[in-house]
């Protein structure tokens, strides 16, 4: 049973506790699913999450406008990555890949959201390209002003929900000015002629992820999210609420993770006594329970000052994000060490987990660029 007494800290209120309690208890019944078909999966997730209410907080609300809570983006991150990953990756995706709309779109964009809250339309965000993936001011697709159009040429990949995301969230360069200060965003969806899935991506831990190919891709001037150029300034600020939730999520895995360890230390003999009982494996279970707590606390302080009204927590999310997904690795490698050869057997809940946390280290900002952020950041 993963510890619940984080949800008494001062961070929460009693709706954030009984959310945490309402999603466990669905996802107690409903998870983990089959994955066997990652596409039909995700799909099948988000028409489950969205019908339970519990796709909610991904956006905007658009009867009774807010800002996003995020807070309780962490907690659902975190609760459903302890029970599935895929489960997690469904809800993140329809968060991230509308985070534009929510905080810049205009009320004609925001009509989507109304379907992404509701589970009956998948979003993806669409920023790395094959040349710049951390150096996104680096970006080479392109968008040129034709009339009243834009017309979008280039790729991206890395994209998640690449391939079966009804809209799509896209950065090019207007040209407004060099480097990052000339790009845009674009609400692109997905059966706009010219946009096609270059190629599918196959990765250690199985998710929709595709490189895609614009080709000429036209959209109404309308289409632009926010002013021409301002696209960078919009992912940062994007980035900046949901980097947060990719430290919650790694924090899902690493408490089911310790979960594993310590039944596998209570049941498991070895020498006679239980696992337990070696202090060496006792000195392992502590270091995970640290690691967790700490990791728990930076998410959690990122996740309330930001929702207390703090315009940007660039610091203190990138500290949440880099502290919690390198910290969750070795909780994992920890717990497959104690689970001997079943740690590595293909299937067992730890090697998935094992699989499911190295990406975490990488997108929406890899562990490197975290810390110059961070440096950056404390100079100011």
């Amino acid at each position: 049973m993963a510890d619940r007494s984080f949800l008494d800290w001062p961070f929460f209120e009693q709706r954030h506790r009984d959310w945490a309690d309402r999603l466990d208890a669905w996802c107690a019944k409903n998870l983990p699913v089959d994955h066997s078909d990652v596409d039909a999966a995700c799909r099948d997730l988000v028409a489950r999450l969205g019908e339970a209410g519990f796709l909610k907080p991904t956006a905007v609300d658009t009867a009774n406008p807010g800002p996003l809570d995020v807070r309780t983006l962490c907690l659902t991150r975190e609760t459903l990555a302890r029970h599935d990953g895929l489960a997690d990756f469904a809800f993140a995706m329809q968060g991230l890949g509308t985070g534009a709309i929510s905080l810049f779109g205009t009320p004609e964009q925001q009509q989507w959201l109304d379907r992404t809250r509701a589970g009956k339309a998948l979003s993806a965000f669409a920023l790395s390209e094959p040349r710049s993936g951390s150096d996104v001011a680096n970006m080479d697709m392109a968008a040129t002003r034709d009339g009243g159009d834009y017309v979008l040429s280039g790729e991206k990949t890395w994209i998640s929900n690449g391939g079966i995301a009804d809209l799509y969230t896209v950065f090019a360069r207007t040209g407004e000015a060099p480097g990052a200060r000339g790009i845009s965003a674009f609400l692109v969806p997905a059966d706009t002629p010219g946009l096609e899935v270059a190629e599918r991506l196959d990765v250690i831990a199985p998710h929709p992820l595709a490189r895609l190919a614009f080709n000429d891709v036209r959209v109404p001037a309308s289409a632009m999210i926010g002013k021409p150029g301002d696209g960078f300034k919009i992912a940062m600020s994007v980035l900046d609420v949901f980097r947060s939730t990719v430290g919650a999520a790694a924090l899902g895995f690493a408490r089911r993770a310790l979960d594993e360890t310590l039944d596998r230390a209570g049941s498991r003999e070895l020498f006679g006594a239980p696992l337990f009982d070696l202090q060496m494996v006792q000195g392992h279970i502590a270091e995970m329970a640290l690691d967790i707590d700490a990791a728990a606390l930076l998410i959690y302080r990122a996740a309330w000052t930001k929702d207390m009204g703090a315009p940007r927590v660039t610091r203190e999310a990138a500290m949440a994000k880099l502290f919690a997904t390198d910290r969750a690795q070795e909780v994992i490698d920890k717990a497959v060490q104690i689970h001997g050869g079943d740690g590595v057997r293909r299937g067992h809940i730890v090697e998935s987990l094992y699989r499911e946390i190295r990406a975490l280290r990488i997108y929406e900002g890899a562990s490197d660029v975290q810390k110059v952020v961070i440096a950056r950041q404390t100079v100011k």
